[in-house]
């Protein structure tokens, strides 16, 4: 019995000094390390958003100094920049439609009999409907889609982590925007006709989430300024 008693005050002070060394000295049950990490995340936010800025200035410079003399012919350099057009990496403007999805309420309740008390899953904006909504404007026929300030290529990738929007290493928080140049018209049915945005609309209806449809008129997008290159996983050799 004393072997056992002295085994656990052993392994007792075995997790304090885990619990110290982990913590150096700071208090290990407070959100200083996550907030650090948020603002560690904005800032590379910030930082991507600039590189791209500067990306984009010298694509241009690298393309006006190709278009002197590259020995290209004019039928060539229209089909480049079709190619290019269809790719993302040029401006498109057009007759444009938006939606924003945001949040609803915190404090927010069922709107209708019949329905239980929100969970707080139910009241954020996740992965799966902002992809429903570029899914929808798609094969609505959009010619070009800008999600917040940045516009989507054939390899973008809509992720959520949490309440926030991680779109080609930059961050964004709700309420969200998406922008389609194309039919309006179009636009509305193929945002009607798709079934996870009927399901999304059930929980505009019944808890407050975020939804608006606003037709903008003629908007010019601007061309997507990341790398293009692929990135993806190697074996480890």
């Amino acid at each position: 019995m004393r072997i056992l008693t002295a085994a656990v005050f052993a392994l007792a002070g075995l997790i304090f000094f885990t619990s110290f060394n982990t913590a150096k000295g700071t208090n290990i049950r407070t959100d200083t390390s996550l907030l650090k990490l948020s603002d560690l995340i904005q800032e590379r936010s910030r930082e991507n958003g600039e590189l791209d800025e500067t990306n984009g200035t010298l694509r241009k410079e690298i393309e006006a100094l190709a278009e002197r003399d590259d020995g290209s012919t004019k039928a060539e350099d229209d089909k480049l920049a079709a190619l290019e057009k269809r790719a993302g990496t040029q401006k498109l403007k057009g007759e444009s439609l938006s939606v924003t999805l945001n949040d609803a309420p915190p404090d927010a309740t069922a709107k209708l009999p019949g329905y239980p008390e929100p969970q707080p899953d139910y009241l954020v904006i996740h992965q799966q409907d902002l992809q429903a909504v570029v899914n929808a404007l798609w094969q609505g026929g959009a010619k070009g889609i800008k999600v917040m300030d940045q516009r989507l290529i054939s390899t973008s990738a809509v992720r959520c982590v949490g309440n926030t929007l991680i779109l080609q290493g930059r961050v964004y928080s709700p309420p969200y925007k998406i922008t389609a140049v194309g039919d309006p018209d179009k636009l509305q049915k193929a945002l009607a006709a798709s079934p996870a945005i009927q399901n999304y609309m059930v929980y505009v209806n019944v808890y407050g989430l975020g939804w608006k449809v606003e037709e903008n008129g003629p908007v010019t997008l601007p061309g997507y300024s990341g790398t293009v290159d692929l990135h993806y996983a190697k074996p480890v050799e």
